[in-house]
């Protein structure tokens, strides 16, 4: 800490050893501001904490006529239960912040999982309606055909049904006989 006198008489006459007062001040007001802060935010934030200190300092001992014109932090020695308290906290903190980031990462998995399903389930929709679409398409140019070429249009219709039918017969039977006799050829 380092200050200016700008009234000695009234220096001398409040207090009797400024050095040793402004020393004890300091050791207190640092002691309170370093409890008030986490470890992390004493090794990063050290001018803010330079800066709160000289504050708190010159305001304490304006009233000696002692004006502060610089502070500065050279180490920050902690005896080894506060240290460990402090290291205790951070982490703690870390752990808590590890929990955090786990936790959003779930729940962004489920929101990514929801968003792939509701994609899913609008394509099956759109497949649907195309499908939908197509067969009422097809269904018109049958009647528009069976309208114009009468009841040969709708024999044509029913005898490719028919065939379309025996063709899945034949092909599910030899997939039987296939199976009965243990043939793993398609010749049958």
């Amino acid at each position: 800490m380092f200050y200016r006198i700008t009234q000695p008489e009234k220096t001398v006459y409040r207090i009797r050893d400024v050095d040793d007062a402004i020393a004890t001040t300091v050791a207190g007001i640092v002691r309170s501001e370093i409890g008030k802060m986490e470890l992390d935010e004493v090794q990063s934030n050290r001018n803010d904490l330079i800066e709160k200190i000289r504050a708190s300092v010159a305001t304490m001992v304006d009233d000696w006529r002692i004006e502060v014109t610089r502070a500065e932090i050279l180490d920050v020695n902690l005896d080894d239960a506060t240290r460990a308290a402090m290291l205790q906290q951070l982490n703690a903190e870390r752990a808590c912040r590890a929990q955090v980031t786990e936790a959003e990462g779930r729940k962004r998995a489920v929101e990514l999982a929801a968003d792939a399903q509701l994609y899913e389930a609008e394509q099956i929709a759109k497949a649907r309606r195309i499908q939908v679409e197509a067969e009422a398409f097809a269904t018109s140019v049958v009647a528009q055909a069976i309208a114009e070429n009468g009841i040969e249009a709708a024999q044509y219709q029913v005898a490719l049904k028919q065939v379309d039918r025996r063709e899945q017969r034949g092909q599910s039977n030899g997939d039987l006989a296939r199976k009965r006799i243990g043939c793993p050829c398609i010749c049958v």
